[in-house]
């Protein structure tokens, strides 16, 4: 039986279902738990959604943002994990349970569930679940249409990742049919960014570093709580930093409680940094790619960005070498 048959009767088939996502949660990850819960409270099952540090001021107007817990309660006859390619990523939130399933789109997803749906060449998991959740004949009503319409919207960068293709459009406008408003999801997703965390862009930016083809910069934790930002993440900087000129990887590195170190790779031209986040314990997708290492944030630094520069030379002597120049 195909994956995707697989995942669909074990939705169908549970009645109360434990729906999880990775730590720090990006806008896919948020709406891939939204958008799949609802559709199924929806098919009158119990669902819970939980995620381990919660949901952000910044997707507060997502629907049903406010059912998202921290922490689960009960028993649970199907576990489901989205947008995550390791168990670790969770955050202990299924504590020693396999889980019964596993939809993502990351191309080091380790395939870790009873039955995995796992898409590699998808934009975003919530595109995943647009795709595949009318093949499970779960109706997608206007609410779930919004919130996969910007997690879409959230991974694609505003369709602008070099993954997007013809078939992520045509969800898109499938998805709009139903009624998501494209221009106000845009906009509320990409066009209107907090004031903290552009206070806290501006301790990045000031510390960025060249070396060659290759960009650097960190935000300590102290950073974080002079800008007053209340997320543990970049605030999504690195997709700016991704867009500099004459640059082929970006690292930010972001430092955690506990003597720890999240490592964010944006990446152009061809070079595949996921390869390299697995190495780090981390994963993701050839462009953009993250891991979290244990360590001062100067050792980390000095580690990775030794790594990182092997890799941008060894791409480039591939090239050499395969063109004969």
């Amino acid at each position: 039986m195909e994956a995707g048959s697989q995942v669909g009767q074990a939705l169908e088939r549970a009645k109360r279902i434990l729906i999880v996502s990775h730590i720090r949660p990006d806008g896919d990850a948020v709406c891939s738990v939204l958008g799949l819960g609802l559709v199924l409270q929806n098919a009158h099952k119990e669902v819970q959604m939980v995620m381990k540090d919660g949901v952000m001021k910044v997707f507060k107007h997502l629907p049903a943002n406010d059912q998202i817990i921290k922490k689960s309660e009960g028993d649970f006859d199907c576990r489901v994990v989205v947008d995550c390619s390791d168990l670790l990523r969770i955050g202990g939130t299924l504590g020693e349970t396999q889980p019964d399933v596993n939809i993502d789109h990351h191309i080091t997803n380790l395939n870790f569930a009873k039955a995995n749906l796992v898409q590699p060449g998808s934009v975003a998991t919530s595109a995943i679940l647009a795709e595949w959740l009318p093949r499970w004949s779960f109706p997608i009503t206007q609410p779930i249409a919004e919130v996969l319409l910007s997690g879409i919207i959230y991974d694609s960068i505003g369709f602008r990742t070099s993954n997007m293709n013809s078939e992520t459009l045509r969800l898109a406008a499938n998805l709009m049919d139903v009624g998501a408003n494209l221009p106000e999801l845009y906009s509320k997703a990409l066009m209107r960014p907090q004031f903290e965390a552009m206070r806290y862009w501006g301790y990045g930016l000031v510390n960025l570093q060249r070396e060659d083809r290759l960009i650097w910069t960190q935000l300590r934790m102290q950073d974080r709580a002079e800008a007053k930002y209340p997320g543990l993440d970049d605030a999504e900087l690195n997709n700016l930093l991704s867009n500099i000129d004459d640059v082929d990887v970006s690292v930010l590195f972001i430092e955690q409680k506990n003597d720890a170190v999240k490592i964010s790779w944006r990446a152009k031209n061809g070079i595949d940094v996921s390869a390299l986040a697995l190495t780090f314990g981390g994963g993701g997708h050839p462009a953009a790619a993250g891991a979290d290492l244990k360590g001062t944030l100067e050792d980390v630094r000095t580690k990775v960005l030794e790594a990182t520069h092997k890799l941008i030379d060894g791409h480039y002597l591939t090239l050499k070498s395969s063109t004969g120049n």
